[in-house]
């Protein structure tokens, strides 16, 4: 082995599933951090699509973010378990202008509750309010979101996939809190300058139902 290889950071793999009702946002939040883009028309996701993306952290650690976007149909259905399974990750999204979004996430949580509740490592779970460039028409109050997050001591983060507000930040905090790392003041503020990064987009197509989540999804944080 190199002298250089031995002086580079090995690589971690973090799984992060997002979950949640359809339109709050989904999709466009796992494209807009993924690949820096907005699509405007509405596509259903039926069943999962999956995005990678490579961010550093202090440290020079380099993470591979495996975002797995969960179709809102699929709360009921019989692969929901296995997309769950094996997330050091769970971003909930609600749409901030649609308040049944909001109290639908109690069932949601609860399939990740049930998911986990015989696992040893317990996934960070955060509760992420969308479309935050609509707050004129904003249905659900932030103290309401709040309050769910302090019940459930879940991590908080309001973003826009359309405009991209915050929604770097919102994977980078997630990331760094899951690896045990602390981000400064600096380090947040050059994360909201971020406009491009190392960007792998693995799959714009929906994995079929059948297919049970790769092994290396569900690696262990070191």
């Amino acid at each position: 082995m190199s002298d250089s290889e031995e002086e580079e950071s090995p690589d971690h793999q973090l799984k992060l599933v997002v979950l949640g009702d359809g339109t709050t946002g989904k999709t466009s939040l796992a494209t807009r951090f993924a690949q820096e883009r907005f699509g405007k028309q509405y596509k259903q996701t039926i069943g999962l699509d999956f995005f990678l993306r490579r961010i550093l952290l202090p440290g020079n650690l380099n993470v591979t973010l495996q975002v797995w976007d969960v179709g809102g149909q699929t709360i009921g259905g019989k692969m929901l378990d296995k997309y769950i399974y094996g997330a050091q990750g769970i971003l909930l999204v609600y749409d901030i202008t649609n308040g049944q979004s909001f109290e639908n996430l109690e069932d949601w949580y609860n399939v990740v509750k049930k998911v986990n509740e015989e696992s040893e490592r317990q996934p960070l779970v955060a509760l992420v309010g969308n479309k935050i460039d609509l707050e004129h028409i904003r249905t659900v109050k932030a103290d309401k979101h709040q309050r769910f997050c302090l019940e459930n001591n879940l991590s908080s983060h309001f973003v826009s996939a359309k405009t991209g507000d915050s929604v770097f930040l919102c994977f980078q905090r997630i990331a760094a809190d899951i690896l045990g790392i602390k981000l400064n003041k600096a380090e947040l503020e050059q994360s909201q300058r971020v406009v491009k990064a190392d960007i792998v987009n693995y799959s714009q197509e929906p994995v079929p139902r059948t297919v049970n989540p790769p092994r290396s999804s569900m690696c262990a944080v070191q």
